[in-house]
């Protein structure tokens, strides 16, 4: 049996041996990304606690530092660690928490370094429930003394695994920010009552094979693989703002179909309050877009899409009455609305009118699409303190040929009177605030799927800016939530506020 062991190995054959022989045993846990002096001297001093020192890895899939980690591979990682001398025995963990490692070893001591001592300071929230299992089992926490180390800002720095545009921006930004000032806003931005009002849209993703084009036709030829089916539009922005505040509410007309109620029922009930209305004669809306994986890497190609949206499109007056009673009911207990307009016919003239007018605090997206092209643009709009858009939308808002994205965001800020963002795919964002424009590149140019991107921009960026964080780090949060939503296929899963304050903990680390 060499060094590197599963967990069935361990808990089945070692374990109750090294028991028998009243052998302590200790665990050591982390990424261990680029082995530096500091994993040493906590190793080190790790074995000098106990007689056998396993230490477990996080597999790659469950690594919340952003996109492009861990730079070195699991295998590369499990090697490299069981050629240290002080080590007995290395594992990979399966899961974004250790628990799978504490259930097969049962540790001791689990030990961290000192870092970790004040549990308050945890960004993960995983040092508490960790404690409390290795406790559970017998075992206890306790911590090394030796300097601290950082893999993340070795592998930024010295192995330049961040472009050279975003290591510029971050060596001004850690001037001005750190992380004590996004938990202060994470902090008040978890007490918000958040209202979510807009167009209920199911993602369907059908996977296919390419083959060609057809040999009779222009049309493409594709093998047909698979389907899913996703919780988009408000429903996914309501999904991302739920992981920052328990209390939100998705407010939305949506169809009559068993099939809706029954996944609004399985995936986010127990995740935020919903005031449904609905709609006996129009159904939930579905996008249904066939797609096409690149052959050597997870990156994802739209074929064609279609939709079930009727034309025209008017919910029955007793339904919009409905909605209207609710709306006012639930703007006078928010704090925050998102209004998310993807012009399918939810937010009327007069949806519009309620919520600029009785919204405390409101942030908005006024989205276009092939279904509402040049028909639903923001300017239709004379109140929001906050949004967000992209250039398309910029450029039907304040159309010309050769636009000046910056004068045009600087006139659009001034028409709504509030702070915003325009997002510009791979280049980044510009945020505005009063007459200053902030320039954030991209933060990964390794995309699965942009579909959900610019929804978690807006949702972290706004719930931010409604927390009171000045338009730059709202930029700079918003810009993590999209690299993160980029690779996420479709809507499939939300962005995490552990994983959004991972990676600004990895961003900042230069």
């Amino acid at each position: 049996m060499g060094k590197i062991i599963s967990k069935k190995e361990f808990k089945e054959a070692l374990r109750p041996k090294l028991k028998k022989e009243g052998k302590t045993i200790a665990l050591c846990h982390g990424v261990f990304d680029l082995v530096h002096p500091g994993h040493l001297i906590h190793l080190q001093q790790a074995k000098a606690m106990t007689d056998i020192l396993v230490v477990s890895i996080t597999a790659a899939e469950y690594v919340r530092k952003g996109p492009g980690r861990p730079y070195f591979n699991d295998d590369m990682r499990l090697n490299f660690l069981s050629a240290l001398e002080c080590i007995d025995y290395v594992m990979l963990s399966e899961c974004y928490t250790v628990n799978d490692i504490v259930e097969s070893v049962e540790p001791d001591l689990y030990i961290k370094g000192q870092e970790y001592a004040a549990e308050d300071d945890d960004i993960t929230g995983n040092i508490t429930p960790e404690r409390e299992l290795v406790e559970r089992h017998g075992g206890k926490i306790a911590y090394t003394a030796g300097d601290v180390f950082s893999s993340t800002k070795l592998i930024n720095t010295v192995l330049s695994a961040l472009p050279e545009d975003v290591m510029k921006y971050m060596e001004q930004f850690v001037k001005n920010y750190s992380m004590y000032d996004i938990r202060k806003y994470t902090k008040k931005a978890e007490k918000f009552r958040v209202l979510v009002v807009g167009d209920v849209i199911i993602d369907k993703y059908t996977y296919c094979n390419m083959q060609g084009l057809m040999s009779k036709d222009m049309g493409y030829s594709t093998r047909l693989g698979y389907s899913e089916e996703y919780l988009g539009g408000a429903a996914a922005v309501a999904r991302h703002l739920s992981s920052f505040t328990e209390n939100v509410t998705l407010m939305s007309i949506v169809g009559s179909e068993d099939s809706v109620r029954l996944k609004f029922m399985d995936e986010i009930t127990d995740k935020m309050r919903l005031k449904l209305t609905y709609s006996g004669k129009f159904p939930t809306i579905v996008k249904h877009r066939y797609l096409t994986r690149n052959a050597k890497r997870e990156e994802y190609r739209k074929i064609f899409s279609v939709s079930n949206i009727p034309d025209p499109m008017g919910y029955e007056t007793e339904v919009k009455e409905t909605f209207y009673k609710d709306l006012e009911d639930k703007l006078k207990e928010s704090d925050v609305v998102f209004l998310c307009d993807f012009g399918h016919g939810l937010v009327d003239e007069k949806a519009r009118g309620l919520i600029q007018e009785k919204a405390k605090y409101l942030v908005l997206n006024c989205q276009t699409n092939s279904s509402n092209y040049g028909l639903n643009i923001i300017t239709k709009y004379n109140r929001a303190d906050a949004f967000t858009l992209d250039q398309k939308e910029l450029k039907l808002a304040y159309p010309a040929y050769l636009i000046d994205e910056q004068a045009a965001l600087k006139k659009l800020a001034n028409h709504l009177g509030g702070n915003g963002w325009l997002t510009r795919g791979s280049e980044g964002a510009y945020g505005i605030a009063g007459d200053c424009i902030y320039k954030c590149p991209a933060f990964t140019l390794n995309v699965k799927d942009t579909i959900g991107a610019g929804d978690a921009f807006y949702s972290v960026a706004g719930l931010y800016q409604a927390a009171g964080a000045p338009a730059e780090l709202g930029t700079f949060m918003g810009n993590i939530a999209g690299a993160l939503g980029a690779n996420i296929v479709g809507n499939k899963e939300s962005v995490e506020k552990v994983n959004v304050l991972k990676y600004a903990g990895t961003l900042l680390n230069i």
